[in-house]
């Protein structure tokens, strides 16, 4: 009989601790698997975010963070310059403000978004109807509005409404100007029950009473293939000491070692963590297993079982135990994340975009990795004590007892 053969009949043998063992592995296999999926998932979901855009170069003033909103002054002129270059192929920019709907107590407080890319700067997905490219009707500008918004005020497209812009913390002393529903969007850069409006520069301009300076809040730019988004961007930064572009793939680095490492960190402590119990409950239950076993395995290696064969035995019932549960511990593990990633999305203020547990080979490799020094290690002790221990002494024990 083989070893594999041995331990398999030794775990249906002793049914109780094997369940026992293969439960605890699948609940702390599942624990380790989405701190794993953790480590990475905000990171993979934020790259997924930037790089869904169509613009793989992101233009900011002042501060030159990549996601600043520092106002980018003589913004016509210098997307003229920018869009002049021969390494960009196009160049789009937003302006932001806040806004109210209707008036009196049913107001309803909302974010303005002026945009010059018809089609969404990437920044909104279409649900329901067209973009900002549609036709105006008459001098009623078109706007594409947040789902929750559209659900709260029963907005469908093709329904008119009134805006009023706010300046400072005070309603704007123009009047309200109309907005023609041309379609329903998500808005992954915004938190999941966000109110907002967007429509063009033309009827972002008549919300301000026709009059506004030339600032944009964010500029993107798309660079030529046969460029690339690094030339690009090292072309606009030349352009103006207060311009400061990032190719998406510079925003993702600077992300990864600054906002997200908290989360990293805190998955390294709970994959360690896990680990640990999970080595510990295997390594318990086997070294069990084996003080009850004593004057059988004795009578084995009595019998001239050789104790390699032995060792192999306990090493497969480890195997055996700890992948029975790691495999148990992948579905239990994604509905965990799904879980888990629904509780934390709901935090407010966080774009709806973001997830916090995203698969990628990488973890399934690493959970099995894990599980493997798990197994492996857990059963030294138990194989020390199997091929160490005096058989004529052990074999009188277990007569006395």
């Amino acid at each position: 009989m083989t070893a594999f053969a041995l331990a398999w009949r030794t775990a249906r043998r002793y049914r109780a601790r094997a369940v026992l063992a293969v439960v605890g592995v699948a609940v702390i296999g599942a624990l380790n698997f989405d701190m794993l999926l953790l480590s990475h998932g905000l990171m993979l979901s934020f790259a997924d975010l930037i790089n869904s855009t169509g613009y793989d170069i992101r233009i900011a003033g002042g501060t030159g963070l990549a996601l600043s909103r520092t106002p980018l002054d003589n913004s016509t002129a210098l997307m003229n310059e920018i869009a002049a270059l021969p390494q960009v192929e196009a160049v789009a920019a937003m302006r932001t403000a806040d806004a109210v709907i209707g008036k009196g107590r049913g107001a309803q407080q909302a974010e303005l978004i002026g945009s010059s890319d018809a089609g969404g700067l990437g920044i909104w997905k279409p649900v329901s109807g067209a973009d900002l490219s549609a036709p105006p009707n008459g001098a009623v500008a078109p706007a594409v509005i947040s789902r929750p918004l559209s659900d709260l005020l029963h907005l469908t497209p093709g329904a008119v409404f009134t805006l009023r812009a706010r300046i400072g913390d005070s309603l704007s002393a123009m009047p309200a100007v109309s907005l023609r529903v041309a379609g329903v969007a998500e808005f992954p850069f915004e938190s999941q029950q966000a109110a907002i409006v967007a429509t063009t520069m033309e009827g972002f301009r008549a919300a301000h009473g026709g009059v506004l300076n030339d600032q944009a809040t964010f500029m993107f730019a798309r660079s030529r293939r046969s460029a690339g988004p690094d030339a690009a961007a090292a072309a606009i930064n030349r352009l103006r000491p207060d311009v400061h572009a990032f190719s998406n793939e510079q925003v993702i680095a600077n992300f990864g070692r600054n906002a997200f490492t908290y989360f990293r960190q805190i998955s390294i402590v709970l994959s360690t963590t896990t680990g640990v119990f999970s080595f510990l409950l295997v390594a318990t239950l086997l070294t069990v297993s084996v003080n009850q076993r004593l004057g059988e395995v004795a009578a084995l290696r009595a019998l001239g079982i050789a104790r390699r064969r032995i060792a192999a035995t306990l090493l497969w019932e480890s195997a055996l135990l700890v992948g029975i549960g790691g495999l148990f511990a992948l579905p239990l593990g994604e509905l965990l994340a799904l879980v888990l990633d629904r509780i934390l999305r709901g935090m407010p203020g966080l774009p709806s975009g973001l997830h916090f547990f995203v698969f990628e080979p990488r973890s399934l490799a690493l959970h099995a990795a894990v599980l493997a020094a798990t197994a492996l290690v857990a059963a030294m002790y138990p194989v020390w004590l199997a091929v160490k221990l005096p058989i004529a002494q052990t074999l009188r024990q277990e007569v006395v007892s």
